[in-house]
């Protein structure tokens, strides 16, 4: 996001993968995109960074909308590593105040990747003699209930 900051906006237009759709999102066509461009095109990075950065952003300001405006809720908690980024947050306050919600963030030092907080819960787990980690898992489950 560092470099997206120096790029150019709408130098690149990238697809904005399951934008339309529901709550559910991947970014996997996103990837192909940018490597396509790499492959076909000469490339200023700062450029390619923003073009990505803004589809990210885009598509999670989206599906936070939606979420919002499905559920009714008046406040929104952005965690994980994506948490720390600023376009991310300018364009979630800028939504926020033009649909009448709050959004709330950790300290940018405390936006940590979510499989290093899972793994820092789960030591906590362990060492207090936890041993039983069984759940089940549903990799398909239906984020709109």
């Amino acid at each position: 996001s560092e470099l997206a900051v120096r790029g150019t906006p709408g130098k690149y237009r990238l697809p904005r993968p399951m934008i339309a759709t529901g709550l559910d999102f991947s970014f996997s066509g996103l990837k192909t995109a940018v490597l396509s461009v790499l492959k076909n095109e000469k490339t200023n990075p700062a450029d390619l960074a923003r073009a990505f950065v803004d589809v990210i952003v885009e598509v999670l300001v989206a599906k936070c909308a939606r979420a919002v405006e499905m559920t009714g809720i008046t406040r929104l908690v952005v965690a994980g590593g994506v948490g720390a980024n600023q376009q991310l947050r300018a364009a979630l306050d800028a939504e926020g105040a033009r649909r009448g919600f709050d959004v709330y963030y950790p300290e940018p030092e405390l936006c940590t990747d979510n499989g290093a907080m899972i793994a820092f819960a789960a030591a906590f787990r362990i060492e207090s003699g936890v041993r039983s980690h069984a759940f089940s898992v549903k990799p398909r489950w239906d984020l709109q209930h």
